[in-house]
């Protein structure tokens, strides 16, 4: 099977200067979630729900990006301090991380085979993306921790047991805020198989559109440019961040890219 990633007009593109961030890059990725988690947790303290549901999912948007980054060590800080972020996020956001890093890493290795099980959802019509979302977290968190080194093991089953304590202790004694935004969560992770992977792979094929992507200023600012989802593949150690650079020079070199895109 031909696979787009060894097209040789990529080879044409200029792309190392764009695999680091500046000081103020890297501030505004590590606190890029943190104004949506306290904006969700008070809106659902006061019952101002449908700011409550927005702000949750924003924070699961931007928790996501910054989860993306860590998984691919692209934020720019060291790499423990990127895993104690992945750590930090799967405790607030209900699934391990690093066993996610397993299986994504995998992805970009046979992206669209049949052993990613990553990109299953994205095999699947939308709406049974949507209902097997919650067997498809529990999935990935299972095949993450086999497919990972034993001694990222370590960090997968520290999360699961910070996971099962900040849950019990919210559902407990937390307040009424924190209780709907664990729920809100739990939500989200049930409709990441939607979300995150059928959005971005549907009808798509590692020989000639490996992923999706996204144009327009509103489009890309809405979705914290988190839909440049082909430039990602084909180049996977740029930060988010500087996906938008990306995507230009991707444009002259291989246009045709640009037609599939996620909405």
């Amino acid at each position: 099977m031909t696979d787009v990633r060894r097209d040789a007009r990529l080879r044409e593109l200029h792309w190392h200067d764009l695999t680091s961030l500046t000081l103020t890059q890297k501030v505004s990725e590590l606190l890029i979630s943190a104004p949506w988690c306290i904006l969700s947790i008070v809106s659902f303290d006061r019952r101002w729900f449908a700011a409550g549901f927005v702000s949750s999912f924003m924070f699961f948007l931007t928790g996501l990006r910054q989860a993306h980054g860590a998984q691919h060590y692209t934020l720019g800080i060291p790499r423990r301090a990127q895993d104690a972020l992945l750590a930090t996020l799967s405790v607030l956001m209900l699934s391990s991380l690093h066993a996610l890093q397993a299986t994504h890493m995998h992805h970009h290795r046979h992206a669209l085979e049949h052993s990613d099980i990553e990109s299953a959802t994205a095999r699947m019509s939308w709406w049974r993306a949507v209902v097997s979302g919650p067997w498809f977290i529990i999935a990935l968190n299972r095949e993450g921790y086999r497919l990972t080194r034993p001694r990222k093991r370590w960090w997968i089953r520290g999360e699961w047991a910070a996971i099962v304590v900040y849950v019990v202790a919210v559902l407990g004694w937390g307040p009424t805020g924190l209780k709907l935004f664990v729920a809100a969560m739990a939500v989200g992770e049930c409709l990441t198989g939607f979300f995150a992977v059928w959005t971005v792979h549907h009808d798509c094929d590692p020989g000639t559109q490996l992923a999706r992507t996204q144009r327009g200023w509103w489009k890309t600012g809405l979705t914290y440019q988190m839909f440049y989802h082909v430039e990602h593949h084909l180049f996977p150690a740029v930060p988010t961040a500087r996906l938008p650079e990306l995507a230009a020079r991707v444009d002259h070199v291989m246009p045709h890219l640009r037609r599939h895109q996620v909405f």
